[in-house]
């Protein structure tokens, strides 16, 4: 676990050892390795984003989110199928689904059901801090994984991230602040979150991705998450080199998801 954690994260990550242990109880890593061979090729997350972006447009990553820790319940009715196919129907370029259930009501389920749903790649956003989480992302079908810097150590971080690259999941690292940020610039994956929501306050602020946008290389994508509710956000953003952006809640209490993701799509 990194140093310095925020007690909310904490607690999150205190019941994910308990998920991790229960886990290894119940199936063997041999088993999850298996089900991950019968598993149709990854999608080509990575990809989806990077062309999208380097071609001047807007690569949204559209998410599953039924509640969280600072919202509360969000949406706790739309199915996650309905969601993606209006996702992808909006101009999505991937899809997040959110599969823990304690902090954010979603399930293993749900990004299962999302997969079948759509063609689009589809990464399985969740706290991840054992290599078996990642084989079991491969398992339920994942395309991508996500690694939380600020919940992690470096050597964690490194074993997460090479057993996504064993298995063909892109991996997107997640950063908060400076500190977060050389420490995933230090790993391979191009794809580089930064999350606008302070983890102590739990408050959003864009100028964290605007800060932050700085001292990303050219040869890595920014991926502003947290906080980006409108057109005008999006435009913001891209004022800074942002080309990429992970949106959940505004589209989860959209009456009408497939045109709130066009209206996204489109700002410029």
């Amino acid at each position: 676990m990194a140093d310095g954690v925020p007690d909310r994260l904490r607690r999150i990550l205190d019941y994910k050892k308990d998920e991790v242990r229960a886990l290894r109880a119940e199936r063997s890593l041999a088993s999850l390795e298996a089900d991950a061979k019968e598993q149709s090729p990854p999608r080509d997350f990575a990809g989806s984003l990077l062309s999208i972006a380097r071609s001047g447009g807007n690569a949204l990553i559209c998410e599953m989110k039924r509640k969280s820790p600072s919202a509360g319940a969000i949406n706790t009715a739309r199915a996650p199928a309905e969601a993606a196919r209006a996702y992808q129907a909006g101009g999505a370029a991937c899809i997040s689904v959110l599969t823990d259930g304690q902090s954010f009501g979603g399930e293993i389920a749900d990004l299962t059901e999302v997969r079948s749903s759509v063609s689009l790649p589809v990464i399985r956003k969740d706290f991840m801090i054992d290599p078996i989480q990642i084989v079991q992302s491969r398992a339920i079908g994942a395309d991508a994984i996500l690694i939380i810097m600020a919940a992690v150590d470096d050597a964690c971080a490194r074993d997460l991230h090479a057993a996504a690259d064993a298995l063909g999941l892109a991996v997107l690292l997640e950063a908060h602040d400076e500190s977060e940020l050389e420490r995933a610039l230090a790993l391979p994956s191009p794809l580089v979150g930064v999350n606008n929501r302070d983890l102590r306050r739990f408050v959003t602020d864009l100028g964290v991705s605007e800060r932050l946008s700085a001292l990303i290389p050219a040869d890595r994508l920014l991926i502003s998450e947290s906080g980006v509710a409108s057109p005008a956000d999006i435009v913001r953003l891209r004022g800074c080199g942002a080309r990429s952006f992970l949106i959940g809640e505004v589209l989860m209490r959209a009456e009408d998801p497939e045109a709130a993701v066009r209206a996204l799509v489109e700002a410029r």
